[in-house]
């Protein structure tokens, strides 16, 4: 499957917004000072990620790609909940 050339230009513009938005987070997580922050902005960082992967699948025409990023995406969703969890020391 290929995508036409249009689609596959127009894919750089979130994969740059995506990237800028990962250098940011990773300043973040420099100056953050508790561990509920570090958390949050490392789960923006993760999850952009994510978009960068999907994007570059989409550029592609790779499934295998996709479907690597959603179970990625998934198993980050696992990881906050965790994380969560640990951060509240099991409290509801």
């Amino acid at each position: 499957m290929s995508v036409d050339p249009l689609t596959a230009a127009l894919l750089w513009i979130p994969i740059g917004i995506l990237a800028v938005s990962i250098l940011l987070g990773l300043v973040r997580i420099y100056t953050a000072t508790t561990p509920a922050q570090r958390a949050v902005v490392g789960d923006l960082v993760y999850f952009a990620a994510i978009g960068i992967l999907m994007m570059v699948g989409i550029q592609s025409g790779s499934a295998v790609v996709q479907d690597a990023a959603m179970l990625a995406a998934f198993l980050g969703i696992l990881a906050t909940v965790a994380l969560g969890r640990i951060l509240t020391r099991g409290e509801r």
